[in-house]
């Protein structure tokens, strides 16, 4: 009987065994724990650690594709197995490890590593190269290196950073820097730094400086000429120039639709060009050209003929008010009727006036306040009193020609008083007047006329007219309206008589 109690039980005992067996098994969970990055060259640490197993834990590390990398045990309690690599290219992948205790396995989590190569060799590139670009136009620059992986980049213009609030022209796109429209104020120099981040190191590689030319389009081109004399022979000068460009450009002159020189402007925008000048003759139609890689244009033509001066010379006085109506300056214009190159000089009281302030502290100015504009043409009295007040007239000469003739005009007189009266104060002044008038008229004519009527009030009511011989107390069919006019008479001769 003992027999058969004790084979019954060892299919129970079996099971039991079976079944500690797999929940010991399944209790096996180990831990990896390590880096998702590393750079290159660099060594790294995983560690496999399986909680509540019992001492001894055989540990191995396994790579992808169930390549073992490296085993480790632990032979005490809650240890963990550390596992020591040099990252190299073929480290890429993922990692997982195997903890076995006491005839149980278990695997781990797995953990993806990631190799980072620092940045090196790092350049600027540019589309187009060189940068050189005209205003409009769009310039990339691009930061490259020879290797590095995991990279961001950095952007430094005249070595300060560009940030996306740096201009709404610059777009950051990776390892580009993108410039859509570029202005004159883009033309600088630029770099880059390519940099990577592992843990808390950063390892990064910088650029030199390239140097970004903005090309400015040129203008039209403006034209003028000039004479000069030496002795008996004249000089003449024709100026060729542009308000805003890049040098270098090239600037040609033609005469007469035949080109008689030409000039490149490397550091400025203008060339000058000596040409045959007589006074009173006509040289002929000049013209400027100016050319560019991109560009060619025309100035307008200016007839080369200088007319020596000679006509009427007159002077024209205008006053200008402040805001408040005060007389503040006044304007004196000299108008020469004829002449190319006019020299004017000023005569106030027969005595010249410097064409420059040079006042000497023993000699007394004509004038102590005066300005003159417009190439002399205009004389300005900045201050006004009655040291300013009068005879004024202008000459003119041919500013060639210093032994030349002198043209002069009229004296215009120009008076100026202590008090300053302006025309809307004289009318303000006038009206008053007239309204003073008008009272002064007006009260005593209606004085008298209300003093008419009281005295022929008071005769009417004092003389008895001859109706009144009529009774008073006898009615008649006809007296309603005569009666009441008498009333009236009554109620006034009583009043008159009360008073």
């Amino acid at each position: 009987m003992k027999n058969l109690q004790t084979l019954s039980l060892l299919p129970i005992l079996a099971l039991a065994s079976l079944f500690f067996k797999i929940s010991g098994s399944i209790s096996l969970r180990p831990v990896l724990t390590g880096p998702d990055l590393a750079y290159l060259n660099s060594r790294v640490a995983f560690r496999c650690i399986a909680p509540d197993s019992s001492p001894p834990v055989t540990y191995e590390l396994i790579g992808d594709g169930g390549v073992l990398v490296a085993t480790g045990a632990a032979l005490q309690g809650h240890q963990p197995a550390s596992f020591f690599l040099k990252v190299a290219t073929t480290s890429e992948g993922s990692y997982h490890c195997k903890a076995t205790a006491g005839g149980s396995t278990g695997v781990s989590n797995s953990i993806k590593l990631s190799v980072v190569t620092p940045a090196s060799n790092t350049r600027v590139t540019s589309e187009p190269f060189p940068p050189v670009a005209y205003e409009g136009s769009r310039i990339v620059l691009n930061c490259t290196v020879t290797k590095g992986s995991h990279l961001s980049y950095t952007w430094f213009f005249n070595r300060k950073e560009v940030t996306s609030s740096t201009s709404p022209f610059l777009h950051l796109t990776g390892n580009k820097l993108v410039m859509g429209k570029v202005t004159p104020e883009y033309a600088g120099c630029y770099s880059c730094m390519a940099w990577s981040t592992v843990q808390d190191t950063r390892r990064f590689s910088s650029s030199s400086e390239v140097q970004v030319t903005v090309k400015v389009y040129v203008s039209k081109p403006r034209i003028s000429f000039s004479i000069s004399k030496e002795g008996a022979s004249y000089h003449g000068n024709v100026t060729c120039w542009s308000t805003r460009g890049s040098p270098p450009v090239n600037f040609s002159l033609s005469l007469d639709d035949k080109e008689v020189g030409s000039v490149t402007a490397t550091e400025s925008l203008a060339a000058w060009f000596p040409v045959a000048m007589v006074p009173g003759l006509d040289m002929g139609v000049a013209q400027c050209r100016v050319n560019t890689e991109v560009q060619e244009l025309m100035s307008e033509p200016v007839t080369l003929e200088v007319v020596p001066v000679g006509g009427d010379v007159e002077v024209e006085v205008e006053y200008l008010y402040s805001a408040d109506s005060k007389l503040a300056v006044a304007r004196l214009s000299c108008q020469v009727s004829r002449g190319t190159f006019p020299y004017v000089s000023w005569i106030f009281n027969d005595s010249v006036l410097p064409s420059e302030m040079h006042v000497d502290s023993h000699i007394q100015p004509v004038l102590s306040h005066y300005a003159l504009a417009d190439h002399k043409r205009t004389l300005v009295l900045a201050k006004l009193g009655p040291e300013e007040s009068g005879y004024y007239r202008c000459r003119a000469r041919d500013s060639y020609d210093d032994s030349g003739p002198w043209v002069e005009s009229a004296d215009v007189l120009v008076r100026v008083t202590e008090v300053f009266i302006t025309s809307l104060e004289v009318i303000s002044i006038a009206f008053c007047c007239f309204l003073f008038l008008m009272l002064a008229v007006g009260v005593p004519c209606v004085y008298k006329m209300f003093d008419h009527n009281e005295a022929h009030a008071h005769i009417a009511a004092t003389v008895n007219p001859s109706s009144d011989a009529l009774p008073l107390s006898a009615p008649t069919s006809q007296s309603g309206g005569r009666q009441a006019n008498m009333s009236s008479t009554d109620c006034d001769v009583q009043n008159q008589t009360t008073v």
